[in-house]
This record gives C-alpha cells, structure tokens and sequence, in this order.
C-alpha cells in the first residue's frame, strides 16, 4: 500500500515521517519530494528518509534523470514510486507551487493500492 500526502513545509513532513513510521513504514519507505533539489536533499537528509535511486527507478531513468528538467525528473522518480502518469503530473504541479509531496511505500514491487490524502 501507499500513502501519498501534501503539506506545506518542512516541519509538517516532518511530523508526517512521524505519523507513518508509528503506522508501520520504514524510514527507508518513506519519501519526501520538494520542487527545489536541495531542499528535497535537505528534508530527506533531515528525516533520515528514503532517495529514490537505482532501486526504485532502473538504470536507464536514473541516468537519464541527469539530463532532464527538473519536472521531468520529479514526474520520472514518482512513476518509480507506482503513482500513474496523471497523478504524477497532478503533485508535480503541487510541487511548482512550493508545497512537500510524502509517500510512504510499504510494498514498492506491488503498489496495490494508492492512498492520496491532500
């Protein structure tokens, strides 16, 4: 299952790695997505959370994450994640507006289903 939440800065995601840890996830199954590369950097380092790598996206989209815009980029590392085209373009869009994307992750080979809780 997944569960994808937007909040509005730093200390809510947080307190949200928080609530899905005490709910079962792993730190390392729990990502948080900003717009800005290094504050994404910067918050995932600070909660000590997932990155979104080799694992998860395969060697060809994580190379060619390299020369892609950074919307690209975002959109590429969410469909790794098991969120569609659409809701990838959709928090892509949240993520323009300066807002934090987290999902946890607990069966990232069979995302089943998808909770979105904006």
């Amino acid at each position: 299952m997944y569960k994808v939440e937007v909040v509005q800065n730093g200390l809510e995601a947080a307190n949200l790695v928080n609530e899905f840890e005490s709910e079962g996830f792993a730190k390392d199954d729990i990502y948080i997505f900003a717009h800005d590369k290094n504050r994404s950097k910067d918050l995932t380092d600070a909660t000590e959370t997932g990155k979104v790598g080799l694992d998860e996206q395969g060697v060809v989209n994580a190379i060619g994450n390299v020369f892609r815009e950074r919307g690209d980029e975002l959109r590429t590392k969410l469909n790794a994640l098991g969120l569609t085209d659409m809701e990838a373009e959709q928090y892509e869009k949240v993520l323009d507006q300066g807002r934090v994307v987290v999902i946890a992750a607990s069966n990232k080979e069979d995302p089943g289903e998808i909770e979105h809780l904006i």
